[in-house]
């Protein structure tokens, strides 16, 4: 394998476990946050960029890791602007699909090349390297990330052109999104019955309708705690650019409607289960 220079833009919940496993495996690594705060604890193995421009110069391949359509455009208004030609950009942010393949016209007109890789999986997964990884592009692009993909997820799924990555996970997110609030609802239903919610939890978990998706959710469920490893702020940013997409079903609507409500009740900032806490009322 080529040992490329690899830099990583973004290090928030997600971007920091994901680079860190890059950071271990060894690979040269330069980092940038806007907070600088956040990178510190890159300072020792792995250069620490003062900002976007240095590390977009000095690397062959950049990862991004962002929150939304606004934080990605503007990191790769900056990126455009550079002398990119031969280097790879792949964007693991889940964003509109329009954006997306919009920075992979853009970046081919720069003479780079340009992969839409976001991952399913929370904040654990980020940690262990465990993610699965929905990418988009050329398959040249994907063999020359597929070494770094291979740290960061247990799983990656070439699922189509530029786009397609994006596709894909705004569907799975969708899914999602129907599963947490269904389990919202049958824990706060069995418990009107006076079903314990660890008794309810264990059925659950134990039956077919369990999943790694109702495990992971059942310890800030017994413990009505919800420290966000996935936001719920997040949740309805995704099932909004689901809609966008094309996503027109008979629970779109409520789902939409239930989410939206949740964060005008505060609940935005907390984990997506804390839906829970808004249907209870």
């Amino acid at each position: 394998m080529i040992m490329e220079n690899i830099g990583f833009i973004g290090l928030g919940n997600m971007g920091y476990p994901m680079a860190k496993n890059l950071e271990k495996a060894g690979f040269p690594l330069t980092v940038y946050n806007r907070t600088a705060q956040k990178a510190a604890g890159f300072a020792q193995q792995s250069v620490v960029s003062p900002d976007m421009e240095t590390l977009v110069a000095s690397n062959d391949i950049v990862f991004t890791m962002l929150t939304n359509d606004a934080a990605v455009s503007a990191v790769y208004e900056v990126i455009a602007k550079e002398d990119i030609k031969g280097k790879l950009f792949v964007d693991m942010s889940t964003i509109s699909q329009k954006l997306s393949q919009q920075l992979a016209v853009t970046m081919r007109e720069c003479g780079a090349s340009f992969v839409d890789a976001p991952v399913a999986g929370s904040t654990m997964p980020a940690t262990e390297g465990t993610l699965i990884i929905m990418a988009g592009g050329d398959d040249p692009d994907i063999a020359r990330a597929m070494p770094y993909f291979e740290k960061m997820g247990k799983l990656t799924k070439h699922v189509g052109k530029n786009g397609q990555g994006i596709a894909a996970k705004l569907a799975i997110n969708y899914f999602l999104s129907t599963l947490y609030q269904g389990l919202a609802e049958t824990v706060l239903f069995s418990g009107s019955l006076g079903v314990s919610r660890t008794d309810m939890l264990e059925i659950i978990n134990e039956s077919a309708s369990g999943s790694g998706a109702t495990k992971v959710k059942t310890p800030l469920l017994l413990k009505d705690d919800y420290s966000p490893a996935f936001a719920l702020d997040l949740m309805l940013k995704d099932v909004l650019l689901a809609q966008e997409a094309g996503a027109d079903y008979p629970l779109t609507k409520p789902l939409i409607d239930t989410y939206s409500a949740a964060q005008r009740e505060g609940l935005g900032s907390k984990d997506v289960m804390a839906v829970i806490d808004y249907l209870k009322k």
